[in-house]
Formats: structure tokens, C-alpha cells, sequence
């Protein structure tokens, strides 16, 4: 992830260790979005707590295994990942939101992880090739990383920005607001296909921001708008992910506005040109 102010609402995770899971679906919904569902392994140690929940998923690559996988990420056991085996064999290491948890699913508890998909080839991405060829039984690994939304005591209305990235996290903060919440979530999207249903509080305003040149950089769209969103008079929680270049750019902006800044939570998921 890019720069974040995270840490200064995160919910620590619940969940210590790596978590082995299996592939249980897949499923394309949308045109730039499958849904992987996981499941079976050590899921029964699993500890959801909603809003926007992130884990570390370590995928497998080229027929190696997920042995090297740490309990823990820490500076030291990042290193001694990244020396445990070749480079092409190694696990690929990604962010990725929980978008759903299920206590009860056919097999046992679930869970739903969405990954935005685009280009193919060596164009695709790793994480993205993955998804679209993953099978039921195949094996991977998340470590809990808690969440980074949290509803300051008092606080009534919200602003939520997000690109595709950060849909996921979007729909699972919004389902998570108390009823009383009212605000504006604006939410960028690379076509109309890839609108759903999301459960939300009743005073929440949800805007589609549907970019029209397919070629346009995921973010810009949101950003522009989101300038021109007026501000509540009254307190507000901010919160806004996606491109680094989004969230950094729409957190200035309501700062210079006089927005505290503990009352925002901003976190680049990605950034152009660059993978992982």
C-alpha cells in the first residue's frame, strides 16, 4: 500500500498467524470484477470484524508451495520471505479486502474476495491472471491485518471516496454504518456494468462515477468530483482509497479545507505504473 494514515484508526486484527484456505468459487460478476471465494483450511480461526477488514493474500506461483509463507509481517520476516525461495516460485504477496464473511456457508465458513481484473497477458497482473484461472482446491494463505475504518464517537456523517480498488472496502464500510449515518459515497467505477446493489443506511447518497475513455487513470474522475462535493457544515469522518494519487490528492484538499486531520482516513491501495 502507498501512504497511509492507517495506523491511527485501525482496528488491530483478531486473527494471529497465517490462515490456510481453499478455493471453494469463482465467479466473474461484472465485467472488470471476479468474486474468489475461500474457504475450508484453518478458516475456523478466522475472526471477522467488517468495515473494510484487509488482509495479506499470498498466492502460489509456477507449482511452488506455501510453505515460506510468515506468521507474522514484520520487517525481519519479510526479508527472510523474500530469500526463501527463487523468485519465481515464490508466493506473489498482495493487499486485498475482505468484501464478505459467511459463518455459514456449504462448507463451513467463507469468505469473498473481490479482485479487479484488467488486461491480459503480462499486461493482466499476477493477482488478476490468478483469479482468472483459479480452481476449486487451490490452496493460499492471508495474515489478518484488522481494519482501517473507525466511526469516531460522536460523529454522524461520513464522506467516502473510492476507485474500483476500493469498492470492496466501500461496500463492506457502508453495510457496516450505523442507521443514523447520513453522507455521500462516491464511488468510481470503469463501466456502468460494474454497478451492484449495496447495502447502505438510508442517508447515505450513493454516487456512481462511471469513467467513459477506457483509457483514463482509475481515480482522476473521483478526484474531480470529490472537489466539488460542499463539505458538512457539521463534524464528518472522511475516508478515501484507492490510487495513491486519489487519496493523497482528496485528503489535501479537505484538509486545506480545515478538515481535522484524524477525521481522515486515506490509504493508496495502488499507484500507476507500479505493481504490487
Amino acid at each position: 500500500m502507498a501512504r497511509t494514515n492507517i495506523r491511527s484508526t485501525r482496528v488491530r486484527p483478531s486473527t494471529t498467524g497465517a490462515v490456510g484456505l481453499e478455493v471453494l468459487a469463482r465467479e466473474q460478476i461484472s465485467p472488470h470484477f471476479i468474486r474468489v471465494t475461500l474457504g475450508r483450511g484453518d478458516i475456523e480461526s478466522f475472526v471477522p470484524l467488517g468495515h473494510d477488514q484487509w488482509v495479506r493474500l499470498f498466492l502460489p506461483q509456477n507449482g511452488g508451495n506455501l510453505a515460506a509463507v510468515p506468521s507474522t509481517l514484520s520487517l525481519g520476516s519479510y526479508a527472510r520471505f523474500l530469500a526463501s525461495a527463487r523468485g519465481d516460485q515464490r508466493p506473489v504477496l498482495r493487499a486485498y479486502t475482505i468484501r464478505e464473511y459467511r459463518s455459514e456457508g456449504p462448507d463451513g465458513p467463507e469468505i469473498d474476495i473481490d479482485f479487479v481484473v484488467h488486461g491480459t497477458g503480462e499486461a493482466a497482473g499476477v493477482a488478476s491472471a490468478w483469479a482468472r484461472n483459479c480452481v476449486p482446491g487451490d490452496e493460499v494463505a492471508i495474515l489478518d491485518e484488522g481494519t482501517g475504518f473507525t466511526l469516531p464517537a460522536g460523529i454522524a456523517q461520513v464522506l467516502l471516496v473510492a476507485d474500483e480498488s476500493g469498492l470492496p472496502a466501500a461496500e463492506g464500510v457502508l453495510a457496516a454504518l450505523p442507521a443514523h449515518v447520513r453522507g455521500t459515497a462516491l464511488l468510481e467505477i470503469p463501466a456502468e456494468e460494474d454497478r451492484r446493489v449495496l447495502a447502505a443506511p438510508r442517508g447515505i447518497s450513493v454516487r456512481w462515477l462511471v469513467r467513459e475513455d477506457p483509457h483514463a487513470v482509475p481515480g482522476v474522475l473521483a478526484r474531480t468530483i470529490a472537489a466539488d462535493v460542499p463539505l458538512p457544515a457539521e463534524g464528518f469522518f472522511g475516508w478515501v482509497v484507492g490510487e495513491s494519487a486519489l487519496a493523497t490528492g482528496v485528503r489535501r484538499e479537505w484538509v486545506s479545507h480545515g478538515v481535522p486531520k484524524d477525521r481522515i482516513m486515506f490509504c493508496g491501495y495502488w499507484k500507476v505504473g507500479r505493481s504490487g
